[in-house]
C-alpha cells in the first residue's frame, strides 16, 4: 500500500513538473492586423481614419519573454504600409523591423506581409505603429512584454495593469498635413488635439463622454505603461495628488526612483507605479507638450483622462460627474524639469557597458533650409526667407530609395541603391550650439551607410545643432538598445565631458532624447547583422531628412548571420 502511495505521488509530482515546464515553454502567439479606413469621430468631426483591425488605438499585444510573433498585416487601405515593432531587438531577423525602403518594400494596397520574430530578453513595454508616410498618427498600438512563465517583475507584482498611449489627433487626414508640407516646402500643422488611448479627454470639443476612466482601488498598486505615440512632440504626463514610482523604460528595467511628472519623446515608454493611498475621489492624468524649440509653433493643448477610485463618492444629482481634481504641469519650456528627470535614470545594478570602443563616431543632428530651387515657384518655398525646411546628420539629409529597400540591396549585392560612405564625424568642425553661419545652413541629400563590423563596440556622441533653432531631439535606433553614459548642454568636449561617463549603472535604452542645445554619448556592441535605421523620432524631422542607417556584417557562422528574406517579402 505504501508502494502504491509513494508511487502515486512521484507520478502526481511529475505531472505538475510537465504541467509546469509546458506552462514556461514560449509559445507562438498570431495576430491577423487588416490594414483599412474606419470613420472615427473626434472634436465633433467624423474622419475616415486609417486603423488596424478598425480600432484606434490598434489592438494591444500581450507577449512573455521568449515567445514567438507571427502577424499577419493585410493591407486594405490605399496607401501603402509598413508596421513598425518599436524596439524589438529583431535578432537576425531584419527582415521583420518594418521601416518603408530600409528593411523591406512596403505592403501595397490589396497585398499581405507576415512579420515573423522572438522576443529575446527583453521585459516591459513597448509599442508597433506604421513606418511609412504619416500613417502612425493612427496606426499603432501597445506591445507587452510580460516576465517568462514562473519569472516575476523585479518589484512587487502590481493589482493591476494599464496601457497609458499618449497621442496627437489632427482634424485632417494626417497624410494631407505631411502632403502639403513636402509641396511647400514649411512646416506641417501642427496637431489640434492630444490623446490618451485615442480620446482627447474633457477639456476639448464634443470629447467629455468618451473620456478614458481608470480605475483605483484604495490601498492598491496600479502598473501604468506610459507610451508616448505622438508624432512629432515630447509631452509631460502628470496624475494629480499621485506620486509616480518609475520601474522601467523601453523594455529595461531600472532602479525605481519617485517623481511627480515624467517627460517622453514620440517612441519612448515609461513604466510606472501609483499607489491608491489619496482621498477616494476622481483625478485627472494630464499631458501636454514639452515644448524645447524656442520659435516653433506646436499644440498647446493639454489632454486628460481620469483615474477613478471604486469608493469615490457618487454624484449627488443624476447625470452630474464630480469634476476631477486637475493637476499642475510643468510650464511648456521647462528643460529642468526634464534633465532632473531623465539623469535620475539608472539600470537596477552594475552592467556590462563597452570600455575598449572600435567605432568613435560623433552625429550631429539638427535642422536646416534649403534655397529655393531655380525651377521651383514661390508657393513650393514657404520656408522661412523662401526656403524649404529640410534636416540632416552630419550634414546628409537622409534620402530614401524607392525601387528596392536598403537591406535587399545589401542582401542580393544590388549596385547603386546606396553608398557606404556615411561620415563618422561632421564635415565641418563648428560651434554646433552657438551662431551657425548661414553657409552651412544648407545639408547634402544622400542615401548612404555606415558599415560596422559585426562585434564591433560603438560609441557616438549625438550632438544637436542651433541651426534654424535648437531643440530635444528623440533619436531612435532600430534594432539595438544601447547604453546612455552621459548627456549634457552646449558642445560636448572630449577633455572635459568625459569626466560625467557613467561606466557602472547607465540605463538601457532605444530612444535617447538629446538635450536641446545639447548632447548624449550611447554605446553599444554592433552584435545584430542587417541594415538598421537611425532616426529623430519627430516624423516631421525624418520625413525632411534627420535619418542614417547603419550596415552591420555578418559574424562567423549562421548564428551570428541574418536569416534568409522570408517568400512573401514585398516587392516594389
Amino acid at each position: 500500500m505504501e508502494f502504491l502511495k509513494s508511487t502515486f505521488v512521484i507520478g502526481f509530482l511529475l505531472l505538475l513538473f510537465s504541467a509546469a515546464l509546458s506552462l514556461a515553454e514560449p509559445k507562438i502567439r498570431q495576430h491577423d492586423f487588416v490594414i483599412q479606413a474606419t470613420p472615427v469621430k473626434r472634436l465633433c468631426k467624423t474622419h475616415n481614419s486609417i486603423t488596424v483591425n478598425g480600432m484606434f488605438p490598434g489592438p494591444t499585444l500581450e507577449v512573455n519573454n521568449g515567445d514567438t510573433l507571427v502577424v499577419k498585416v493585410t493591407n486594405k487601405a490605399r496607401y501603402n504600409v509598413t508596421i513598425h515593432w518599436h524596439g524589438v531587438r529583431q535578432m537576425r531577423t531584419a527582415w521583420a523591423d518594418g521601416p518603408e525602403f530600409v528593411t523591406q518594400c512596403p505592403i501595397r494596397p490589396g497585398a499581405s506581409y507576415t512579420y515573423r520574430f522572438t522576443i529575446q530578453g527583453q521585459e516591459g513595454t513597448l509599442w508597433w505603429h506604421a513606418h511609412s508616410s504619416w500613417l502612425r498618427a493612427t496606426v499603432y498600438g501597445a506591445l507587452i512584454i510580460h516576465p517568462k512563465e514562473g519569472s516575476s517583475y523585479p518589484f512587487p507584482k502590481p493589482n493591476r495593469e494599464t496601457p497609458v498611449l499618449l497621442g496627437e489627433w489632427w482634424d485632417a487626414n494626417p497624410i494631407d498635413v505631411v502632403r502639403q508640407a513636402t509641396r511647400t516646402g514649411a512646416a506641417p500643422n501642427v496637431s489640434d488635439a492630444y490623446t490618451i488611448n485615442g480620446q482627447p479627454g474633457d477639456l476639448y470639443n464634443c470629447s467629455s463622454k468618451d473620456t478614458v476612466i481608470v480605475p483605483i482601488d484604495s490601498g492598491e498598486t496600479h502598473l501604468l505603461r506610459v507610451i508616448n505615440s505622438g508624432l512629432n512632440q515630447e509631452l509631460f504626463f502628470t496624475i494629480a495628488n499621485h506620486k509616480f514610482t518609475v520601474v522601467g523604460a523601453d523594455a529595461s528595467y531600472l532602479k525605481p526612483f519617485t517623481t511627480s511628472v515624467i517627460m517622453l519623446g514620440p517612441g519612448q515608454t515609461t513604466d510606472v507605479l501609483i499607489n491608491g493611498d489619496q482621498s477616494p475621489a476622481r483625478y485627472y492624468m494630464a499631458a501636454r507638450a514639452y515644448a524645447s524649440a524656442p520659435t516653433a509653433p506646436f499644440d498647446n493643448t493639454t489632454t486628460t483622462a481620469i483615474l477613478e477610485y471604486k469608493s469615490a463618492p457618487c454624484p449627488t444629482k443624476k447625470g452630474q460627474a464630480i469634476r476631477p481634481i486637475m493637476p499642475s504641469l510643468p510650464a511648456y519650456n521647462d528643460t529642468n524639469t526634464v534633465t532632473a528627470f531623465t539623469t535620475k535614470f539608472r539600470s537596477p545594478q552594475k552592467v556590462e557597458v563597452p570600455t575598449e570602443i572600435d567605432e568613435n563616431l560623433f552625429f550631429t543632428v539638427g535642422l536646416g533650409l534649403n534655397n529655393c530651387p531655380k525651377n521651383f515657384k514661390s508657393n513650393q518655398c514657404q520656408g522661412p526667407n523662401g526656403t524649404r525646411f529640410t534636416a540632416s546628420m552630419n550634414n546628409v539629409s537622409f534620402v530614401l530609395p524607392s525601387n528596392f529597400s536598403l537591406l535587399q540591396a545589401h542582401h542580393h549585392g544590388i549596385p547603386g541603391v546606396f553608398t557606404t560612405d556615411f561620415p563618422a564625424n561632421p564635415p565641418l568642425k563648428f560651434d554646433y550650439t552657438g551662431n551657425v553661419s548661414r553657409s552651412l545652413w544648407q545639408p547634402v541629400p544622400g542615401t548612404k551607410v555606415y558599415n560596422l563590423k559585426y562585434g564591433s563596440r560603438v560609441q557616438i556622441v549625438v550632438q544637436g545643432t542651433s541651426i534654424f533653432t535648437v531643440e530635444n531631439h528623440p533619436i531612435h535606433l532600430h534594432g539595438y538598445d544601447f547604453y546612455i553614459i552621459a548627456e549634457g548642454f552646449g558642445n560636448f568636449n572630449p577633455r572635459t565631458d568625459t569626466s560625467k561617463f557613467n561606466l557602472v549603472d547607465p540605463p538601457l535604452r532605444n530612444t535617447v532624447s538629446v538635450p536641446a542645445a545639447g548632447w548624449a554619448v550611447i554605446r553599444f556592441v554592433a552584435d545584430n547583422p542587417g541594415v538598421w535605421l537611425m532616426h529623430c523620432h519627430l516624423d516631421v524631422h525624418i520625413t525632411w531628412g534627420l535619418a542614417m542607417a547603419f550596415l552591420v556584417e555578418n559574424g562567423v557562422g549562421e548564428l551570428q548571420s541574418l536569416q534568409a528574406p522570408p517568400p512573401d517579402l514585398p516587392q516594389c
